[in-house]
């Protein structure tokens, strides 16, 4: 049996550190970078642990909502992967919550580097008010963005994927854009490393 070569493989993981507020500190700009965006207690934690084959590469937390920082990792000394704080948690107080946009969306738009966007949806509910406003914002920056669509786990093979072509034809995304996802199988995460490595190959998006 031929063993498919894993395409993203980690020699390197080095935590660079947190970025609080917009125009805060951050990373040298050197290498390419990709975000990881997603509502809080969509599996983002997870879906990190188990794309970089580390146990507690991301924290998972106990608490949605806890983390209001971008966490910048650089991996394998190629590119910088950037995780942005869950968005969306009801609990959190509107005052946190308007501290947040504004680092999120300040990073999204002014990191020069940036090459793309993975944006984490469950596949067991609609999407929220929330997730449509980062899509509309993601839209309109014109920035390229993969769909990883999380938890396929929890559903039957056949509801999983109902339900990823429920959400394809309600948020108008090409199939080719999306990937399964489950951290507690493993299902798609080659898949999904292989279109990490696509985005860190594509041009500027700004000037292209």
């Amino acid at each position: 049996m031929t063993t498919t070569p894993d395409p993203l493989v980690i020699r390197h993981l080095e935590y660079l550190g947190p970025m609080a507020v917009r125009d805060g500190w951050r990373p040298p700009v050197e290498r390419p970078e990709v975000a990881f965006v997603g509502r809080s207690n969509v599996g983002k934690s997870s879906l990190l642990n188990k794309l970089m084959k580390r146990k507690a590469f991301a924290r998972v937390s106990n608490t949605p909502g806890r983390t209001r920082e971008i966490h910048f990792f650089d991996v394998n000394r190629t590119f910088v992967l950037a995780d942005l704080p869950g968005y969306g948690y009801a609990r959190i107080s509107k005052t946190r919550k308007a501290e947040w946009r504004p680092l999120i969306e300040g990073y999204l738009t002014d990191s020069p580097m940036l090459r793309g966007v993975v944006q984490l949806l469950d596949v067991r509910h609609d999407p929220t008010e929330d997730d449509l406003v980062m899509l509309d914002f993601l839209a309109t920056l014109g920035v390229p963005t993969i769909f990883a669509i999380t938890k396929v786990d929890k559903l039957t093979p056949t509801q999983a994927r109902a339900r990823v072509a429920a959400l394809c034809t309600q948020l108008g995304l090409d199939p080719d854009q999306v990937v399964p996802f489950s951290a507690q199988t493993g299902e798609g995460r080659d898949e999904l490393a292989s279109a990490l490595q696509a985005l860190l190959t594509l041009p500027d998006w700004r000037t292209a």
